[in-house]
């Protein structure tokens, strides 16, 4: 474990970007990068399940903690990608707090939550490590909601203090759609939402999150209170690398 959890109890901000080509070959490259965390994208993603595996086996040598956004919050994926050996979830469109006590639930084994037991996975060393996995469980896995829907925001307070929920991610493309104002991240209604959940975090001793899609809007957010961070994917790092490159050859024709 690369004790995201702590650093970010501690108040540290966490730096991290998008895994979407279901490689472990860019993972492994993008893990070696510096960022503090990689998410496996498994909704939009192109990687399946059984790409999962891989990437974190390339993950694991690197500085970066793996972080898998999964396409729900039903237990048995939840504890699926966890016994993988993922270091949080993030789930996506969190509309409130019942929906937020389920992602929590998932994350722990009993009496804090309802994941099921198998001693003989890869995250717990095939079960040599198990009993420190198990004790150590709930201080270690990062549990991440996204603030994606017009309805969490009158639930922000309540998501917030869901004990288990210890980040709120702000999907900045869902929540302007939401709001019918599609890609106006400038506009009041889209601010007020971003103001209201850094706050809400903030009250609950949780941490803000956010994607962002240039990374010279990255002062902005820091101001606001927004202690993790992302900002691009291995799919657009390799799009841009090669765009240039080709682009620069051109130019000496």
């Amino acid at each position: 474990m690369k004790d995201l959890k702590k650093r970010l109890k501690q108040g540290a901000t966490l730096h991290g970007c998008w895994l979407s080509l279901g490689s472990s070959l860019t993972a492994e490259i993008v893990g070696m990068a510096g960022f503090d965390w990689v998410l496996i994208d498994l909704e939009h993603g192109a990687g399946s399940e059984k790409d999962v595996l891989h990437q974190l086996q390339a993950l694991e040598h690197t500085p970066a903690a793996a972080i898998v956004r999964i396409e729900s919050a039903q237990r048995q994926r939840i504890h699926r990608i966890l016994d993988l050996g993922a270091e949080g979830i993030m789930v996506p469109r969190i509309s409130n707090a019942t929906e937020a006590a389920a992602v929590a639930s998932g994350l722990h084994y009993p009496p804090d939550g309802t994941r099921g037991i198998a001693k003989m996975v890869r995250a717990s060393g095939f079960g040599q490590n198990f009993p420190d996995y198990y004790k150590n469980g709930k201080e270690n896995i990062l549990g991440i909601v996204q603030i994606e829907t017009a309805e969490v925001l009158h639930h922000l307070d309540a998501v917030a203090a869901t004990d288990g929920i210890d980040v709120l991610f702000i999907g900045p493309s869902d929540l302007s759609m939401e709001l019918g104002i599609f890609g106006q991240l400038d506009h009041p209604l889209f601010k007020d939402a971003l103001k209201a959940t850094v706050n809400a975090a903030q009250k609950a001793g949780k941490a803000a999150g956010i994607l962002i899609q240039n990374p010279n809007d990255y002062p902005t957010y820091h101001e606001m209170g927004i202690r993790f961070i992302a900002c691009g994917a291995d799919g657009t790092f390799v799009s841009e690398g090669a765009r240039n490159m080709a682009n620069k050859l051109t130019s000496f024709r």
